[in-house]
């Protein structure tokens, strides 16, 4: 098995971050790698995500679990392999949250493929995280703002 793991912390809420997981039509929004995704049904488990990077073969995934505010896992197979990537979001003190990402490479020939795939799939987690991240925090600042027009008083 081959896993690799990347946390960030936000004030964004968990409901936040959740509606940008669940709309997976805007992903691309958040995901530098993705240059057109489509979902085939609800954000729900069972239900089918096709995932084109820049210039790549499409690539299906699974929602495998879906827990609205907490965590979503998707899976893709290739060959004998599942990569299970893990979304979750847990508290990280008053108004924070922690937004983690986990991959797991397992099946045959995970020790030796994982090491050498691995890597590239995640190499961008960071970026991705921290544009998802910023995305939720400027959504709910957006929502606390007054309408136009409407001054406090």
């Amino acid at each position: 098995m081959w896993t690799y793991e990347h946390s960030v912390e936000t004030t964004a809420t968990a409901p936040s971050v959740w509606r940008l997981w669940s709309d997976v039509a805007r992903w691309a929004d958040w995901n530098a790698e993705i240059e057109k995704i489509e979902i085939d049904g609800p954000f729900a488990p069972g239900t089918r995500i096709t995932m084109t990077p820049p210039g790549e073969d499409p690539i299906p995934l699974i929602v495998a679990e879906a827990v609205e505010n907490e965590l979503f896992v998707d899976e893709a197979r290739f060959g004998g392999l599942l990569l299970r990537t893990l979304h979750r979001v847990d508290t990280a003190g008053p108004g924070r949250i922690r937004v983690t990402y986990r991959m797991e490479i397992t099946g045959t020939g995970a020790d030796e493929a994982g090491p050498e795939i691995g890597p590239g799939i995640t190499a961008d987690w960071p970026d991705t995280m921290a544009a998802l991240t910023r995305l939720a925090e400027a959504a709910e600042a957006a929502e606390a703002k007054p309408a136009d027009g409407a001054a406090a008083r």
